[in-house]
């Protein structure tokens, strides 16, 4: 690191942590405990003979000295910054334990490069040109992540590739971005809020300046929220971080930093239409790689539907825990606006068109379970047909006799009520002595064709014309219907009527007396 930066302050033991470019973040603790954070091993414990809690206390009272700040009891609270370290120390009258001291490094410079992220696993190839493709495009950008994670830096690879003629202002409450270090040639203007100038106070100004883009570095209060939404709303580019638990919820988040009760459907809708871009960063310590591992797990698309009028998210990129990648194609909304913005992008820069593998809908399920269906019962059709088959031409002539009868306005029910005697004999005197009647066809059928031992007990034991009780029993009095006739149990029972048909053609004339004169006048027909 660059001496200038420590020719006030003496850190002394720490010095070689702070000249070690893995490590990012220094914490002391808990009355000598050191813990540090670097790019490679992630988090893990230092011993430093000598550091203590005099020792930190001494470089809070220099630092205090140097930012013209007091650090004691009636002010125990000291955050100082300098061009590439954030500093912040809580003393001991709070912290019961010992003085609590955190150190984080920011360097002027861009850590990341795209080789190393392909390489490194942060990012594939395609998602990679995806994304510098929408910085190009003028595409709003969230980046969401934890604490440590890498947002900034995330923020400051993607800020590289913005074209050099378009005008950067940063707007931070501490310095990390250090674009203006990083770019010296370029037109960037550094802006820090602070008790004087707060983040309205430096919108205005900023708006004044006639900047493209518009960098925050964190959006933590509802101030920067106001700010984020102004900026984007008179059209200026915005990138810039939050922390939020994935990508999708940016929206939110931004919503829950409000401190006033404005409509939520309204100001989601507005974020969903300004905003274009959802980025979440992952660090984590990955047993695979043996080394602290940042990565891009979730990168999400938003828009408002033109039909609906409905905030809606399309998840153009997931990575679950397992390393398993899933890509969706943008949608019609970030093409037009890319094309707006005079860059063209391709409909299918993820996943070829003709290769998408939709959720089948809830109609095709149900067409398939009707088709299926359909196939079932003409297999049963089939089925029944099969005994059928050898039907000769005037055995079917008397089967059309009787499915062509007109059936009554009630269906026949399997136990019919008692009849009178004396109505159903008229009803057989009635029928023409030139057709077939139900009654001739099924007694000379119970003549030849045994029948259940159900329906046999029930044609031995006949009960008085007072108290007819009938199994499967049709009156003469109520033809068949159709819908008996078409039932399966009916064709089923009716099979041996279709083997003996040539006898019962032949016996029709004799079987009309059997029938009136058994049983006291009163026909019982087995089906």
């Amino acid at each position: 690191m660059d001496a200038i930066v420590f020719s006030q302050i003496d850190f002394g033991l720490l010095m070689p942590l702070l000249e070690n470019d893995d490590i990012t973040d220094i914490s002391y603790s808990n009355g000598g405990q050191l813990w540090v954070k670097s790019l490679s091993k992630g988090v893990y414990q230092e011993h430093i003979d000598g550091l203590n809690n005099e020792v930190m206390e001494k470089l809070a009272f220099q630092c205090s000295n140097v930012m013209g700040k007091t650090f004691n009891m009636a002010h125990p609270l000291l955050d100082a910054e300098s061009a590439e370290l954030r500093l912040n120390f809580v003393h001991d009258s709070i912290a019961t334990n010992g003085i609590a001291v955190l150190i984080r490094k920011t360097p002027a410079k861009i850590r990341l490069q795209k080789e190393k992220l392909v390489q490194e696993d942060y990012v594939s190839l395609k998602l990679h040109d995806f994304l510098i493709t929408c910085v190009e495009g003028h595409c709003n950008i969230l980046v969401s992540g934890e604490t440590g994670s890498g947002k900034t830096e995330l923020v400051k690879y993607l800020a590289s590739h913005i074209k050099e003629d378009e005008k950067i202002i940063t707007i931070e409450d501490t310095l990390e971005l250090h674009l203006d270090k990083i770019y010296p040639t370029r037109d960037i203007v550094a802006m820090k809020t602070n008790n004087i100038a707060s983040y309205s106070d430096v919108l205005v100004a900023c708006m004044r300046q006639n900047p493209r883009w518009i960098l925050l570095s964190e959006v933590r209060s509802a101030e920067a929220v106001m700010a984020v939404r102004n900026s984007i709303s008179s059209g200026h580019n915005i990138l810039s971080t939050i922390h939020s638990d994935k990508a999708s919820s940016i929206p939110m988040r931004l919503y829950s930093l409000l401190e006033s009760s404005q409509d939520i459907d309204q100001f989601v809708k507005g974020m969903h239409r300004y905003i274009q871009l959802g980025i979440h960063v992952k660090g984590f310590y990955s047993k695979q790689y043996n080394r602290f591992q940042r990565e891009i797990t979730q990168v999400v698309e938003f828009y408002v539907d033109d039909d609906a009028n409905e905030a809606k998210v399309n998840v153009l990129y997931s990575r679950d825990l397992a390393g398993n990648e899933n890509y969706n194609n943008p949608t019609s909304h970030l093409i037009d606006y890319l094309a707006s913005q005079g860059v063209v992008m391709r409909e299918d820069p993820f996943i070829p068109k003709g290769n998408e593998i939709g959720d089948v809908s809830e109609e095709e399920n149900t067409q398939t379970e009707n088709k299926v269906e359909e196939v079932v019962s003409e297999e049963k059709v089939e089925a029944q047909n099969d005994n059928v088959s050898n039907t000769s031409p005037e055995q079917l002539e008397i089967i059309e006799d009787l499915t062509t009868t007109e059936a009554p306005k009630e269906e026949t029910q399997n136990v019919m009520e008692p009849q009178n005697v004396e109505t159903q004999q008229e009803v057989v005197q009635e029928q023409p002595s030139n057709e077939v009647s139900f009654e001739n066809p099924i007694a000379q059928v119970q003549t030849e064709v045994p029948s259940s031992e159900s329906t046999q007990a029930v044609v031995n034991e006949v009960q008085p014309p007072s108290e007819v009780v009938t199994n499967n029993i049709v009156s003469p009095s109520e033809p068949f219907t159709n819908s008996e006739l078409n039932n399966t149990d009916m064709v089923s029972d009716m099979s041996g009527l279709f083997l003996n048909l040539n006898n019962i053609t032949n016996t029709t004339d004799n079987s009309n007396a059997d029938s009136s004169s058994s049983n006291g006048g009163v026909e019982v027909l087995n089906l």
